[in-house]
């Protein structure tokens, strides 16, 4: 089936479709659907037009299989300017990954100047050809537009990405889910060398003070770090306009690296 969607609505369950395999092993599930997935109940059943996911945390402590799965969406917290809502994935009754979420009230902002770092500058992904190199395109994965470097390669990178299918069938893809699906990629681009993948990552923080305002999403790595097989990663996340957040992602040193 074409652009077959990673999930599939079964009464009360989730249903994964094959597409929503992961890299590690062929029976598991990828950590960003299951992250998209949280995101997107906890903006179903807590998300208003007056509050901004400001900050979205995903633990992943279990390697999911396909079989149907449930999602426990409990608040935390709900205040006048605040709101944390919890969600939590879980498979025969076994808890597999859990999602905290923090949505804070729009306002205005203060009066002053504080200083930023520059925009990137990239050019726009519709300037951009499709790439060639087999490692940029990431198996059809993602559609992407390479700006510098390429997954898999030693040096500073940066590409646009956007997806190709949706999160579960017959619903659409709203700004948040779709920053929360494309936010694990922090992981395996921040990670990625000169011998390939050797990280597999363990949570995903995903900071926003804006939603993006079209498909596509810019990631540019900022850091690499690692000591004694532990490992942290943060990509700068972009839309056409500006920046909109940044993705942080931990690590744990893998033996086997994925093909890609």
């Amino acid at each position: 089936m074409e652009n077959e969607p990673f999930f599939r609505r079964a009464g009360d369950f989730f249903q994964p479709t094959p597409m929503s395999r992961g890299p590690w092993n062929p029976t598991s599930l990828h950590g960003r659907v299951v992250a998209g997935l949280l995101a997107s109940a906890i903006e179903e059943r807590h998300g208003a037009p007056d509050f901004m996911p400001a900050r979205f945390t995903i633990d992943m402590y279990r390697l999911p299989d396909l079989s149907a799965a449930e999602v426990a969406v409990r608040s935390i917290r709900e205040g006048n300017r605040l709101k944390v809502v919890d969600a939590e994935y879980i498979v025969g009754g076994v808890s597999m990954a859990r999602a905290t979420c923090q949505l804070l009230r729009r306002s205005a902002n203060p009066e002053g100047r504080v200083w930023r770092p520059p925009e990137w500058g990239a050019p726009a992904p519709a300037t951009l050809p499709p790439p060639e190199d087999a490692r940029q395109a990431m198996g059809g994965m993602w559609k992407t537009r390479p700006i510098e470097g390429a997954f898999g390669t030693y040096g500073p990178k940066r590409l646009w990405m956007a997806e190709v299918r949706g999160l579960v069938e017959d619903e659409p893809l709203t700004p948040f889910v779709r920053t929360a699906l494309a936010a694990d990629f922090a992981s395996p681009f921040a990670h990625s060398g000169d011998a390939g993948l050797g990280w597999i990552n363990s949570d995903i923080t995903l900071y926003l003070h804006r939603l993006p305002e079209t498909e596509w999403i810019g990631f540019e790595v900022k850091t690499h770090q690692a000591t004694l097989g532990v490992a942290i990663g943060e990509c700068w996340l972009h839309d056409e306009r500006g920046q909109i957040g940044t993705s942080t992602v931990a690590a744990l040193a893998q033996r086997r690296a994925p093909q890609v």
